[in-house]
């Protein structure tokens, strides 16, 4: 670490300059000599950078939407040209100019940061050495030592030895767990950070490798800081965990004034300008203005989000113009409310007409079967007349035992079919 930070000793000059004219201020305040007037111009020299940042922090984040949104062309491009990788590196490369899109702009900041942070380094172990470096001579080499935030000295690490520690007045403890909830701290804010990215600002209808690369930083960047942070001095860390938090609250502001497309983040924002139309009957703002113009230019394009915004908005009676402006329209509210009914198709009381057809076919059934039977019932007598008369004549004198059985056999069969109608007479053949 001292040999990469010794790269960037040309830096080391403006870092140490502009700590000391915080120094100056804060001293006057706080004590020259206290940990409050060092830690607070070390926070103050992280504000200042990052301030300085903000142009390329914009420019990160539209970089990162943009290589959101080219996701599925990229992977489109990918599939079409896998045997020839010549071929598929130039339409990517076409791609990105066509889009104006850069991927390696999502690392400037951090690229932009690294001079600082390597120079910020150098300065610290400099005064933990005892050695004059930039701008700070001795007498303030020596107040810095002195510096204590929270009982550990700004130059000390967690690594040190006791011996180390014990030079610069202090406890091996008390550095030990100063250092360790610092470092904590700094990857508990680096994976929010991430994480506030990713759960909140991506599009998640779109999956992509690019998504899931995303997903594996949010948890192996924290990990790989907490093993480098044990080796940063405490100034350094102070350093991190404050460039850190103010990432995730600045991410917070852009997240929620410009959301990525199809983002959990643009559903929160449109409802609020719902709202916000809703109560004053018009666009206020010409960011809101720009909105939404540009979701009317989509027409058929838009998301998910986007059609509910523009669904909700003629609920309420108005409709979205081209210029980014809503006007009062009943046309709109009356289409919106009369949408709905024709979704529901078909309509129940065609259902029930079905259903009361059915019953009814039913009831015809059930009222032709006694009819049917009734046919069968007849032929079978005819069948059974026809029979009995031949017997008749060559049999007058049939015993009555005879023919009871058999009347009673024809009885409990012909009951048997008898289900509804009169009962037959019984026949003649059957008196005595």
């Amino acid at each position: 670490m001292d040999t990469i930070a010794s790269l960037f000793s040309f830096i080391t000059w403006p870092v140490s300059w502009v700590i000391v004219q915080f120094h100056k201020l804060y001293g006057a305040i706080f004590g020259p000599d206290t940990g409050w007037a060092w830690g607070l111009s070390i926070v103050s020299l992280v504000v200042l950078i990052r301030i300085c940042l903000i142009p390329l922090f914009v420019k990160q984040i539209k970089s990162t939407r943009n290589m959101q949104a080219l996701q599925p062309k990229m992977k489109a491009i990918q599939e079409r040209y896998k045997s020839d990788k010549q071929r598929q590196s130039e339409e990517m490369m076409k791609l990105y100019k066509e889009t104006g899109t850069n991927p390696l702009s999502s690392c400037l900041p951090i690229l932009a940061q690294s001079p600082f942070f390597f120079a910020l380094y150098h300065v610290l172990s400099n005064i933990a050495s005892g050695k004059e470096i930039g701008v700070l001579n001795q007498s303030l080499v020596d107040s810095a030592r002195q510096a204590h935030i929270f009982g550990a000295p700004i130059a000390s690490k967690f690594m040190d030895s006791p011996e180390a520690v014990a030079a610069l007045d202090a406890s091996l403890t008390s550095v030990r767990i100063v250092t360790a909830v610092m470092i904590v701290l700094m990857s508990a804010s680096q994976f929010f950070t991430q994480r506030q990215l990713m759960m909140k600002n991506v599009d998640l209808s779109v999956k992509t490798p690019y998504m899931q690369q995303q997903k594996m930083l949010m948890y192996i960047f924290p990990v790989i800081f907490a093993v480098m942070g044990i080796n940063f001095p405490v100034g350094v860390l102070v350093y991190w965990l404050t460039t850190n938090v103010w990432t995730m609250g600045q991410q917070m502001y852009v997240i929620n004034q410009n959301p990525t497309p199809g983002s959990k983040a643009q559903d929160s924002y449109l409802q609020r300008l719902l709202k916000s139309v809703s109560q004053h009957g018009e666009v206020r703002s010409r960011r809101h203005k720009a909105v939404i113009k540009a979701i009317v230019a989509k027409g058929s394009d838009r998301n998910e989000n986007e059609r509910r915004f523009i669904g909700a908005l003629a609920k309420t009676g108005f409709a979205a113009q081209a210029d980014g402006t809503v006007v009062k329209s009943d046309t709109a509210a009356a289409e919106a409310e009369g949408a709905a009914p024709k979704r529901q198709q078909p309509k129940r009381q065609t259902k029930a007409q079905r259903q009361s057809g059915g019953q009814q076919a039913k009831a015809d059934d059930e009222g032709d079967e006694p009819v049917r039977e009734t046919a069968e019932e007849s032929a079978g007598e005819t069948a059974q007349d026809t029979a009995t008369k031949p017997s008749l004549e060559k049999k007058p004198e049939t015993p009555a035992k005879g023919s009871g059985q058999g009347g009673r056999s024809r009885a409990s069969s012909g009951g048997s079919r008898q289900r509804k109608g009169q009962q037959r007479p019984k026949h003649p053949s059957s008196k005595k």
